[in-house]
């Protein structure tokens, strides 16, 4: 039998109806029937809770913040979900080794191939990649739609460098099974899967199917000593840096000292600091290339 598909695709997205035509036709040619209310903008959460009795999977197209938008539908109705790397960083698309190519990323889904990946919480909202607190929201502000589509992942270095020159550090607590930690930071970042902030490593080993939370307090002086920490920040080699406070668990708790802060995941703004970090186990299934189901745990 044929499977049923509900497709949304992101209009608002970096590549938008670009591609939406090939899309609907090889996935058509390659046996699924396909139910297509439209492009759902930030309505696509409604739209899978409405459609998801009638379907046999989702298939999402978009970046990060899409799939984020709409990450709590897809936790209540537990379809397993396809997902096209319409965006610009495409972290989570990175972490699980998917083709941006659209052609590619359309044969993964109907191979069928499938894993359960874990999702993170902060307070009561799920994210995939990372959630953090200090810069981040900085740049998460400065990140236009429009320097996004033009520029795609420089936009997020030059937002960074900004948000660096113009940020200060604050003094925080973080709160684990190991104890607590009073201390100044410029960012404390959070991460389920692996890859965050247009390709950077939140720990080299890190994947999404692993059961924990990887935490770094980044804990420099001065703005200009993260150049020198540049390399160890892609490619997530954070360990041995004296000046960045690193460890994992599957709850944390981080609490600003003088103010509350905001609370940016997967290139959201979710809410505000204190911030209940906590893990939800093989809560998602996604369709997979072969390569990482042979890297899955």
């Amino acid at each position: 039998m044929r499977q049923r598909a509900l497709l949304l695709v992101n209009a608002k997205s970096r590549r938008g109806q670009e591609d939406y035509d090939h899309v609907r036709n090889q996935l058509t040619n390659g046996g699924l029937d396909l139910v297509e209310p439209g492009a759902p903008g930030d309505e696509a959460a409604n739209l899978i809770l409405q459609h998801a009795p009638h379907v046999d999977m989702i298939v999402l197209g978009g970046g990060d913040g899409t799939i984020n938008r709409s990450l709590k539908s897809l936790l209540k109705v537990q379809l397993p979900l396809g997902i096209l790397p319409l965006g610009t960083a495409n972290d989570l698309a990175r972490t699980l080794q998917l083709p941006v190519d659209l052609r590619a990323a359309c044969e993964v889904i109907l191979a069928g191939q499938k894993k359960l990946i874990d999702v993170g919480w902060v307070n009561d909202q799920p994210f995939l990649n990372v959630a953090s607190i200090g810069v981040s929201e900085s740049v998460t502000r400065r990140l236009s739609q429009g320097a996004k589509s033009r520029w795609g992942v420089l936009a997020y270095i030059w937002a960074a460098m900004g948000a660096m020159l113009h940020c200060r550090r604050f003094t925080v607590e973080i709160i684990s099974s190991a104890g607590r930690r009073t201390t100044k930071t410029w960012q404390v970042a959070v991460g389920n899967g692996r890859h965050y902030g247009g390709g950077l490593t939140i720990h080299n080993d890190a994947k999404i199917d692993d059961g924990r939370l990887d935490l770094y307090s980044l804990e420099i002086e001065r703005s200009w000593h993260i150049l020198p920490l540049i390399p160890a920040l892609w490619s997530g080699t954070l360990d041995p840096v004296h000046t960045v406070f690193t460890m994992h668990d599957t709850e944390f708790e981080v609490r600003p000292v003088h103010r509350s802060r905001r609370i940016t995941a997967d290139g959201e703004l979710l809410g505000h600091t204190p911030a209940m970090f906590r893990l939800e186990p093989t809560a998602l299934s996604v369709f997979v290339p072969a390569i990482s189901l042979e890297s899955a745990t």
